[in-house]
């Protein structure tokens, strides 16, 4: 397999997995990338995904002695499809590299790689970016069934949200859709608080966010010291979940002070169990895969990602 000194020198050959929904200027981003990657010399395999789970077959159906990158262009779910394709491939010998062409509504992932929302520099990043091992987490419910993600999974207020967005209204306002349920979502009953347990260190809180990454629902600043290259979690605990409390969240979390919030807490881990209702759902890189209780656990090395140097 060629290493990262190599594919900066070579014309990259691409598997290119790609949300066709995406539409207005993400639809040109699109175009404008696959020019620009194009005059760069890459060659390129273009899947488009027409349902749900398609993203993740391609990706599985990735060959590391044709495909130099598998390359995800859509938003964070899309991607997270991709990873978990590109992580079922075993041994981890047979997993092509991961590049990021992001067209969603937060793009957490692209900020997290050091990308920008510019064509050239995107088409750049994938033409001749550092190639770098990455660590991911994986939840676990009753059942034994896993989800792999790579940015956050989040059980409390959050996760209602998630599982609460009405998606035509996603489409049509974009990130305001999470505000209008965010504030539905605070006119409701509070449920119980979660029982977090930390390397067997246990904790209570509204809600928790497992963070693999620095930013959260954008480039806003969650865990400073989260990085996706390292394999430790960080546990982002709220404490509280009644209405002051979840805006004060809100409005630190806008301003880049959060991680000093009253009654917000972060602690690192390798095993972290969440539990509450049974019906909680739990979302992972901004979808629901579970319902509580669940076991969350990094993955070492498990992906490499491209990203700006």
């Amino acid at each position: 397999m060629p290493d990262s000194t190599t594919l900066a020198r070579a014309a990259r050959r691409l598997l290119v997995i790609y949300n066709p929904t995406a539409g207005g200027s993400r639809r040109r981003r699109f175009e404008a990338v696959l020019a620009d990657l194009a005059d760069l010399g890459c060659a390129m395999d273009v899947r488009p995904t027409t349902g749900p789970g398609d993203a993740g077959h391609f990706a599985a159906e990735a060959d590391v002695q044709e495909h130099d990158l598998v390359v995800a262009a859509g938003g964070d779910g899309t991607i997270n499809e991709v990873v978990n394709g590109l992580v079922a491939l075993t041994p981890p010998e047979r997993r092509p590299p991961l590049a990021v062409l992001p067209l969603g509504t937060a793009n957490v992932l692209a900020a997290e790689l050091g990308l920008q929302i510019v064509p050239q520099q995107i088409a750049r990043v994938i033409a001749g970016g550092t190639v770098r091992p990455v660590s991911l987490g994986r939840t676990e419910g009753p059942d034994g069934e896993g989800r792999i993600f790579s940015l956050m999974a989040g059980a409390g207020f959050d996760a209602r949200v998630v599982e609460g967005l009405d998606l035509r209204l996603k489409r049509l306002i974009g990130k305001g859709a999470y505000v209008v349920e965010s504030l539905h979502q605070m006119c409701r009953r509070q449920p119980p608080p979660l029982q977090i347990t930390v390397d067997g260190v246990a904790y209570e809180a509204a809600s928790v966010v497992v963070s693999n990454a620095r930013f959260y629902a954008g480039r806003y600043l969650l865990a400073p010291d989260a990085r996706i290259d390292e394999p430790e979690l960080h546990v982002c605990l709220f404490r509280y979940g009644d209405v002051f409390n979840t805006l004060r969240y809100a409005v630190a979390l806008q301003r880049g002070h959060l991680p000093v919030s009253r009654g917000f807490e972060i602690v690192t881990g390798q095993e972290i169990r969440i539990e509450g209702q049974s019906d909680a759902p739990l979302q992972a890189d901004g979808d629901i895969v579970a319902r509580l209780p669940v076991t969350v656990r990094p993955l070492p090395g498990a992906l490499r990602m491209v990203g700006a140097a």
